[in-house]
């Protein structure tokens, strides 16, 4: 399996700094993963949904470590480059 497009949209959020779709393989796409600044620096979040007790639960994410870091890599690559070629003021 592999990480064959990321289509990445740029934030000037504070806490979220972009959101984006995957494609894996060419035949499956992932919506809704956001790039997000949190406590230990920047990270990948898989779409959640928030339950009524304010908790949130991943709909979709990785069941392997190899693919987490397939995918981190895949959208931390593309985010570096788009602020590079578009830096955003926050």
């Amino acid at each position: 399996m592999e990480v064959t497009n990321v289509r990445l949209k740029l934030k000037g959020d504070e806490r979220i700094k972009a959101t984006c779709s995957i494609t894996l393989d060419n035949v499956f796409v992932v919506h809704d993963i956001k790039v997000v600044n949190g406590q230990n620096g920047l990270h990948v979040a898989m779409p959640a949904t928030k339950f009524r007790n304010g908790e949130y639960h991943d709909i979709a994410h990785p069941i392997t470590n190899d693919v987490r870091e397939m995918i981190n890599t895949a959208v931390m690559n593309e985010y570096n480059l788009q602020l590079q070629n578009n830096p955003v003021q926050v």
